[in-house]
């Protein structure tokens, strides 16, 4: 039996992640849920539990926006986690675009896991799932119809707005104005991948990888792909990239 021997934690804006692993990174057990106002109590509770079905004893990693207010063996960065469980994933080089609830981050990584150059929008929800969640929402969609929505159109009803208030305002005169409310879903998704290409830069890079919670949406993995040119990889359980990250630190 492979035992665990670390746990990460990724306190995010919107889930809270945590997992174990074996000494080959394996991630041996999870759990993901949305992040309670209280994030000291709930992590506990988190790790409490992983703890006690892997042995107990186990040093623990943090990162994500709750991280300074987890106890935890060692504090991390979430752009020092990201990368290092991306590449704990792929074993190569590239750009990874980590697209999550409250910021989105273009990380790029050397041949060796390193870190060579990041970008992030933290100051916006324009380029995050929140421009998303928010506008879907006002629009009466739910996202398990999103991917249904976007494939049964060719046509792509632009919109403009950069700001997720503006945006919204905008979609809703496109309702007004009988824009096909498909076509509406499809111009959000561009245009949120549009202002993702803009923060990432990918010029030269030879592979893109996707993490992140938005990273589990297919029209928006499609999205970005149309807006790149080219192909993108998700990393298996994007939501977990941080927090494996994490706990590959202090393994």
């Amino acid at each position: 039996m492979n035992r665990a021997c670390a746990l990460g934690l990724d306190v995010g804006s919107t889930t809270c992640k945590a997992v174990a692993i074996g000494p080959d990174g394996r991630i041996l057990g999870r759990r993901v849920e949305a992040t309670h106002p209280l994030m000291a109590e709930q992590t506990t509770r988190m790790l409490a539990d992983l703890q006690a079905e892997n042995g107990g004893g186990l040093p623990v990693g943090a990162t994500g926006y709750g991280r300074k207010r987890v106890a935890a063996d060692r504090v991390l960065t979430e752009i020092t986690c990201h990368a290092r469980g991306a590449f704990h994933w792929t074993g190569a080089p590239g750009l990874l675009i980590d697209m999550g609830g409250q910021d989105t981050k273009a990380i790029r990584i050397g041949p060796d896991g390193s870190v060579v150059d990041f970008n992030m929008n933290d100051k916006c929800a324009a380029g995050t799932g929140r421009f998303l969640e928010v506008i879907l929402g006002r629009l009466q969609v739910p996202l398990a119809e999103v991917a249904a929505r976007t494939s049964s159109t060719a046509r792509s009803v632009p919109v403009s707005s950069t700001c997720t208030v503006f945006a919204e305002s905008e979609v809703i005169s496109l309702v007004a104005s009988g824009a096909p409310l498909e076509g509406i879903v499809k111009g959000l998704h561009a245009a949120l991948a549009a202002r993702v290409v803009a923060l990432a830069r990918p010029d030269g890079a030879s592979r893109i990888y996707m993490s992140g919670g938005v990273a589990l949406k297919a029209a928006m993995v499609q999205a970005l792909e149309t807006s790149l040119g080219c192909a993108v990889q998700v990393l298996p359980e994007p939501q977990l990239v941080g927090a494996l990250g994490a706990a590959l630190s202090v393994r």
